[in-house]
């Protein structure tokens, strides 16, 4: 049986924003529900927050993110690193899409191109304070050279 492991990230207050915008850079399928749906939130400044979101997209990638409660702060998000494995150019155009998405209105502190190991890598840091690598595996001709 296979283990899944998914990013769930952290935000103060702007979960809804972030993943809407997650969204429209991944697909898939969005689902949120606020602190108000959940927990009975009657509190105007926390009620509309995020308690859990989700984006399933294709090929079994879940990002899940919430807004943490009023008497708690975000942690540092950390990085999600996005990878390619295979011979699949389709997947590596998906890959290259994600970028350019994720790219918008971001800080992009390596751009994408072909790093020393022969992959394509890039690393930036989101709208959103998310630091993002992306990581496009070089393909292989059919003699085995890159």
């Amino acid at each position: 049986m296979a283990l899944d492991l998914n990013p769930y990230l952290q935000f103060s207050g702007n979960a809804a924003e972030a993943m809407d915008f997650y969204h429209s850079v991944f697909g898939g399928e969005l689902n949120k529900m606020t602190y108000a749906e959940g927990m009975s939130d009657d509190n105007p400044e926390t009620a509309a927050n995020i308690m859990h979101s989700s984006v399933f997209v294709d090929r079994g990638f879940l990002l899940m993110a919430s807004d943490v409660p009023a008497d708690m702060s975000a942690a540092d998000n950390g990085y999600i690193c996005l990878s390619s494995s295979g011979e699949d150019p389709a997947e590596d155009a998906k890959l290259r899409s994600y970028w350019e998405g994720l790219s918008d209105g971001a800080t992009v502190n390596q751009p994408l191109e072909q790093a020393p190991w022969g992959d394509y890598f890039g690393q930036l840091t989101d709208r959103f304070g998310v630091n993002w690598m992306v990581n496009i595996t070089a393909q292989q001709n059919s003699d085995g050279d890159q």
